[in-house]
Formats: C-alpha cells, structure tokens, sequence
C-alpha cells in the first residue's frame, strides 16, 4: 500500500487526488493545499507518495497502468470515490491513465504533454548513460531547463530538496518511453482520451507556457472539451509559481 495523507472530510463533492512528478513527493503539494485550506476547507483531499517515493515502497512494476491500479487500490481504501485526480509532470500522465480506467469525475493535468515527442528521443539517444554510473547527468540536464530559477524561494528549496532520483527509479518509470515505439505510445494516449470523453470526465491541461500547436490540435482532436489553462512564470511548475490559481481551479473542478 502506497502512503497518503488525507486533509478535509466527505462532503458530497468528488474528493481530490493529488499525484506528484518523478523524483518528488506529496510535499510538492503543500502551497496548494495551505491555498485550499482557505478557499474550499471542507473539501476532502487525497495526497500520495508514488510508489518508490517518499514513504511509498517501490514495485518491480512502474508502468503507469500498473500505478495506476495501485493508487486506485488506495483511493478506494480511504473510503474515496470517483475523485478528480490532478497530477504534476508524470504525476499529469498517471492521472490521465487513472481516469481513463478508474471512476473518476475529472482530470487537472500540470505541464505533462501525454506526447513523447523529443523527451522520448532523447532518453533513446541517452540511454547508455542513463543506465550507466553517470546517470544523474541527464536528470541535471532535465531539472537545469525546468526553470526552477524563476520560482519562489521557498518553491525553489522545495523542488531541490528531493534531490537526484535513484537510478532504478528513473529507469522504472521511463522503461515505457525506452521501450515502446512512439506511434504505440501515441495510439494509447488516443485511445485514453476517448475513453475519458465517452465516461464524460472533464479534462483541464495547465501549463506553465502556450503549448505547442501541433499538440494542442492533437488533444483537441482526441478531446475535443479539454481545457487548456496557461500559468507563466514558474517553467514546469505552474503549480508552484501561482498555487492560489491551481487551487482555485480544482476547488471549481
């Protein structure tokens, strides 16, 4: 079973579900939260460590159906159903995998394009260092342009707080992206967001900056209601730079 922290109490609402990115943990969440503690209290909200993060055990599985299934499995045990779930970065992909399987009545993704695009070239082009005794360099080289100079200092501490992730963890979560060829991964996220619109779960994409035109066409032609909100300022941490904004639009979700 996967560590979660509940905040607030059943109040006829979907409960929200909070999933952080790689490498970090529940923490990420807490100035959303203290936002959320004043605008929408009564709420109740679910906040997990991923497996193999913080007080979560590791699996040999990390594909994202496979945690999906396992944070289902503790959305259930606390008593939740059909909850909104929102993700940041990974977390983001999760959610979406969850919903598309999972009861759920909505979908926050925080800045995590479902299309691998150049990130999944890059792994591939990486891979021997990425499996080697210098793998920190990639995840330096990802962290160094997610813009984590342009957040708030307590922001900025939170973020580097979690330092490098271990390397079994890395190649865990992104053995689909190594593994599986872009088209297969692209007709997945396609067949997800349908099932998202055929169950009626409404689906929001946050941004920390306007998305690339060629694939918000694609969301909008797989999704056609999803919504796209842009947060500048914080890189790939909107979530961090405007948590009053983020709290607010889950609070309306």
């Amino acid at each position: 079973m996967i560590h979660v922290d509940s905040h607030g109490s059943d109040d006829g609402r979907p409960p929200l579900v909070l999933l952080h990115g790689l490498s970090f943990d529940r923490r990420q969440w807490d100035p959303v939260l203290r936002e959320l503690a004043i605008i929408d209290p009564g709420r109740r909200v679910l906040v997990f460590d991923l497996p193999g993060h913080g007080k979560s055990p590791s699996r040999d599985s990390y594909r994202l159906e496979d945690v999906a299934a396992v944070v289902h499995q503790a959305v259930t045990g606390a008593g939740a159903e059909a909850p909104v779930v929102a993700g940041h970065s990974l977390g983001g992909a999760l959610a979406t995998v969850y919903a598309a399987r999972h009861p759920a009545r909505g979908v926050v993704n925080v800045d995590q394009p479902l299309l691998a695009g150049g990130f999944q070239d890059m792994l591939r082009s990486m891979e021997p260092v990425l499996r080697g005794p210098d793998y920190r360099q990639i995840w330096d080289r990802l962290l160094s342009g997610m813009g984590v100079e342009g957040l708030p200092a307590d922001a900025r501490e939170l973020v580097r707080s979690a330092g490098t992730p271990p390397q079994d963890l890395l190649l865990g979560y992104w053995e689909e992206l190594l593994v599986t060829p872009a088209d297969e991964l692209t007709r997945r996220w396609t067949h997800d967001l349908a099932a998202l619109r055929a169950k009626d779960v409404s689906y929001r994409h946050v941004s920390g900056a306007d998305l690339d035109p060629r694939y918000r066409d694609w969301l909008t032609s797989a999704l056609p209601e999803a919504a796209v909100t842009v947060l500048p300022g914080g890189g790939h941490f909107p979530h961090l730079a405007h948590p009053s904004e983020l709290a607010r639009l889950l609070a309306q979700t």
